[in-house]
């Protein structure tokens, strides 16, 4: 296994062992560069600088300390300096002293070389013993005048200066020795595509993109766990040599090598490589991952009624490939050398537009609650029917772009349901005769009648305002009662078999006479079936037909009329001699119900508007 494929263990090292791995490599080209000997010859020449003023420093130092003592400690007056300041030179004044000078000049020796320990800096306990009679103080026996003792400090401190100026000049030829190195290499735990490359030259990459070619393979990895492969020899791979991989070492900034033991670049580039497209496509056309009947599309996120609220469902991503961006992803990875390709992370798939924190989505899951809120109670006295929460979250949908919607056909079938319940317009009754006799009744236009288009607006109106109503539904016809009998107790009977009317108020029969009604055997039969009276009006004259000449088929002149069926009414014809029997057969009218003058006119106060009208035979 080659020093390129050790990826995992490389990174996992410690910045000190990677430095120290590579030091002799680094100073091998730091000692042959002309920058680094430039700046040798210049750090010589300021040490030797250093040195000599150190000397001088030091003999002013010495030279000046037996003048700046008191005449106690030194034994010189104010005349002796004057004379060694003119360049006499003072005979000592016993063995002693001679002895402390010679031992001072060679502490000052040692100075000079640096290559002294601590202790040579310090007097030696039996020299400072016998130099103790000659200081006048009251100091006991052993210990050192505070001159010997600043002096040996202030050694100490400029020891202790050079060593971190050493230390310091060593640090930074090491740091530029590194940003060196790395005009040349690229940095620490760099990878480029994936593959780790830390301080390895441009040469090196190349080779090792070089060796790779051969056994080149490109992992697909999918979604659903799956992987599929695409081989660099079946699409005849070549390593082509660029100039690519210096520039990326050019544009590190290697001054600011330290910065990629913390950051680790990651580098993503094309290095150079030429391969056969057509077989590539030929290739990727007969993956399964491309082939229709293996993808699922994407499911966005989106509100959903749960218990008692909408909540919002998460998004699923589907296997459904983007095949621009997946032909994409795999021509970078192919002119990358890269070993894999996640699918998903590479966005090959086709993602849902709004997921769980979608504002659009947040937005209509909150309208869509807003909505539970209202309550439609329907009174068919003496039944009810609600519309509340349970119904409403059933209607309220969200469209493909996250608006609140209804669903318009499952709210118009629920409005329909109602009308099959409770509409009565039209339909079949069993009716009891006020002679006592179960009769059916077909056709008519009375009866309950919902307009549902006008309840479908009204019943979502009151849903997205968040209302609480008690209402009856829009009615395009009404009738009196929503029990059995919807006409109530109070409506006129047409017996058309046996020529009588009743008007039956409050289950009571007020009135009742003969009638003449239409001749069916001129077509003109009167229909039976349940209506409702439209209106009634005086001083009335009814025609027929208008014929070419302007003139009408008739015109009856009457004082009551009382219309319940287009043209067909009931009104007073004193042109009949008589009514009831079969003269309806012979002499009946055009379809309308012929009546007695004063029975006419009962009835015209007795009847209103809307009032159920039943004829039957």
């Amino acid at each position: 296994m080659s020093d390129m494929q050790k990826r995992p263990e490389d990174i996992d090292r410690e910045s000190e062992e990677i430095i120290e791995e590579t030091m002799k490599e680094i100073f091998d080209d730091i000692n042959n560069s002309d920058e680094f000997k430039e700046m040798d010859d210049s750090y010589e020449e300021s040490e030797e600088a250093a040195d000599e003023s150190g000397q001088e420093d030091k003999a002013e130092e010495e030279n000046g300390r037996p003048l700046s003592e008191d005449t106690d400690a030194g034994g010189l007056s104010s005349d002796d300096s004057d004379i060694e300041t003119a360049g006499v030179e003072e005979e000592p004044d016993s063995e002693d002293e001679a002895a402390e000078e010679e031992a001072s000049e060679n502490n000052d020796e040692s100075e000079d070389g640096y290559e002294s320990d601590e202790d040579d800096f310090e007097p030696d306990e039996d020299d400072v013993a016998s130099n103790e009679d000659d200081f006048e103080s009251d100091e006991d026996d052993g210990e050192e005048t505070e001159a010997e003792k600043e002096l040996r400090r202030h050694r100490r401190r400029k020891k202790a200066g050079i060593i971190a100026a050493s230390v310091a000049g060593a640090l930074i030829l090491i740091y530029i020795g590194f940003a060196v190195f790395f005009s040349s290499h690229f940095m620490f735990f760099t990878e480029i595509n994936g593959q780790d490359f830390s301080m390895k030259s441009v040469s090196q990459v190349e080779e090792y993109m070089k060796k790779q070619v051969a056994d080149y393979v490109l992992t697909l990895e999918e979604s659903d766990g799956g992987t599929e492969t695409i081989r660099g020899a079946d699409i005849s791979l070549e390593y082509v040599q660029g100039k690519e991989l210096k520039q990326l070492v050019k544009k590190q900034n290697n001054f600011l090598w330290i910065e990629s033991l913390w950051k680790h670049p990651e580098i993503t580039a094309e290095v150079g490589v030429k391969y056969d497209e057509n077989a590539l496509k030929s290739i990727t056309e007969n993956l399964k991952c491309l082939n229709p009947d293996n993808q699922t599309a994407s499911v966005d996120a989106h509100p959903e009624f749960k218990d008692t609220e909408f909540v919002i469902v998460p998004e699923v991503i589907g296997t459904q490939i983007d095949t621009e961006k997946f032909n994409e992803a795999v021509s970078t990875a192919i002119n990358g050398f890269v070993s894999s390709v996640d699918l998903a992370d590479a966005g090959c798939y086709i993602k849902p537009r709004f997921v769980s924190d979608s504002k659009e989505v947040t937005a209509a899951k909150d309208a869509m609650n807003s909505y539970l809120g209202a309550s439609v109670t329907y009174d068919f006295s003496p039944n009810t029917e609600v519309v509340d929460a349970s119904v409403i979250s059933q209607w309220v949908k969200v469209d493909a772009d996250m608006n609140v919607t209804f669903d318009e056909e499952a709210v118009k079938a629920y409005i329909q349901t109602l009308a099959d319940k409770y509409n009565t317009k039209g339909k079949t009754r069993t009716f009891t005769t006020a002679g006592g006799n179960s009769v059916t009744v077909e056709g008519g236009s009375y009866g309950w009648r919902i307009d549902q288009e006008a309840e479908y607006n009204a019943l979502t109106a009151n849903i997205k305002n968040g209302e609480t109503v008690t209402r009856e539904p829009e009615y395009s016809s009404r009738a009196a009662s929503h029990d059995v009998n919807d006409f109530g107790n109070t409506y006129a009977e047409v017996d058309l078999t046996n020529q009588q009317m009743y008007f039956i108020q409050n289950g009571q029969v007020v009135l009742q006479t003969g009638i003449v009604t239409g001749n069916p055997n001129k077509g003109n039969g009167t229909p039976q079936g349940t209506y409702s009276l439209a209106y009634k009006a005086l001083d009335q004259v009814l025609r027929g037909k208008k014929k070419p000449d302007g003139t009408y088929e008739y015109e009856s002149p009457v004082k009551f009329w009382m219309p319940f069926n287009g043209g067909i009414g009931f009104h007073d014809a004193t042109w009949q001699p008589t009514f009831g029997g079969s003269r309806y057969q012979t002499n009946g009218s055009h379809g309308c119900v012929n009546m007695p003058y004063d029975k006419a006119a009962q009835l015209y106060d007795l009847i209103s508007a809307g009032t159920p009208v039943i004829l039957h035979y």
